[in-house]
């Protein structure tokens, strides 16, 4: 009788079972990672549920005592309020100790001394660290002081051809116009307002995307008529801020400059709803005006815990792009695995279908076999019945 299979030898059928079994583990163990991924892009639009799922996976006790310590340590008190706040609202518990140390930061007289200082740095420089230091910024701003002296210097590095920031200059120009139009409009125009002012300084401290820089570079040359600005300033000297604002005035292309006053409206948004260092903290995140205007909508619903969320989520509180690579990299391994379950439940079948037919061979031949030597017997016995 032959033998079809070596003694010792795998079985083939049982090695294509135990592939396609653990094939199906497999798929199950990556469908909540796949469910997860398109999840986050169906909800890409929203901004505060995209956060709010990073956040849940982020945030523990642990995680939220460190970042409060490194913050006061910095004598970053806002962000300290933030991620405490952030932390209570999702019921995390942070040590007693800490929350006295923020308590004891946020008492009068520290507060106090703390926005003194930050009011005088914000109006002189133009770089603000808070709400006081905007407060200083924006009130040199929307007495035309700040955007004067930022325009002037960098408008007098253009006509005399040395290296000129053209988002200042550019921002700065639009805020001159813009400041007339919140006088106008009755501050209806204040939003934006803060937004040039908030920009400004991101540029100024290297708080500024480098994406979003380029797409407002972009927007400002379409909005700026720069040839006249440049002769404008070519003509003037720093003793003529006159020359500056009525430069700046006339060089803005009133038709096109919608675009710019809309990112900085929803800068000012973000500033208006989750504070100034939010407000910075997104404007390095950000990479295009519409990362602006989510994260303007992640403020508005968030309020003061936006900027520790903004801490421990990055971008991915603004932007969608992880889940998109997430749920590209889940249909790779899906179909990876997909494919090599169905060549082993092939395999299998094959294997199945070759073990049914040799078992039908053997059936018939052991038939054929026993046929055979009932004849031989027969024969053998001339007597025995036919």
């Amino acid at each position: 009788m032959v033998r079809y299979r070596r003694r010792g030898r795998r079985d083939p059928l049982l090695l294509a079972v135990a592939a396609g079994a653990l094939l199906a583990m497999v798929l199950i163990a990556i469908a909540p990672r796949g469910y997860e991924s398109a999840w986050l892009l169906a909800a890409r639009d929203d901004p505060s549920a995209l956060a709010g799922r990073v956040v849940e996976r982020t945030l523990t006790s642990a995680v939220a005592e460190r970042e409060i310590a490194a913050a006061l340590g910095r004598d970053d008190i806002d962000l300290a309020n933030s991620v405490l706040e952030l932390s209570q609202s999702r019921n995390v518990a942070v040590d007693p100790a800490l929350v006295a140390k923020i308590d004891e930061a946020n008492s009068a007289t520290a507060t106090a001394a703390r926005n003194a200082q930050s009011f005088a740095h914000g109006l002189f420089t133009g770089e603000p660290d808070d709400m006081v230091g905007l407060a200083g910024t924006a009130l040199g701003d929307l007495f035309v002081f700040g955007d004067v002296r930022d325009a002037l210097r960098e408008g007098l590095r253009l006509a005399n051809g040395e290296p000129a920031d053209e988002i200042i200059l550019g921002l700065s120009a639009v805020g001159i116009a813009a400041t007339a139009g919140t006088y106008v409009s009755m501050g209806a125009g204040a939003p934006a307002r803060i937004g040039l002012s908030l920009t400004k300084a991101a540029r100024k401290t290297g708080r500024l995307g480098g994406r979003l820089g380029q797409a407002m570079t972009r927007s400002l040359r379409e909005a700026i008529d720069w040839d006249a600005l440049r002769r404008a300033f070519a003509a003037a000297s720093i003793t003529e801020p006159a020359v500056a604002v009525r430069a700046a005035r006339e060089a803005i292309k009133t038709e096109k400059v919608g675009g710019v006053l809309r990112v900085m409206g929803d800068i000012g948004r973000v500033q208006r709803s989750a504070g100034t260092q939010a407000a910075l903290d997104g404007l390095r995140l950000a990479q295009s005006p519409a990362d602006v205007a989510r994260l303007a909508r992640l403020s508005e619903k968030q309020r003061g815990k936006t900027r520790a969320i903004l801490k421990l989520a990055g971008r991915g509180a603004i932007a969608f792009t992880f889940a998109a690579f997430d749920l590209a990299a889940w249909l790779f391994s899906l179909l990876l695995a997909a494919f090599a379950f169905v060549v082993a439940v092939k395999g299998t079948t094959e294997r199945t279908t070759l073990r049914y037919v040799n078992w039908r061979k053997r059936r018939r031949m052991r038939r054929m076999q026993r046929e055979i030597a009932a004849a031989q017997q027969r024969l053998a016995t001339p007597d025995a019945p036919l």
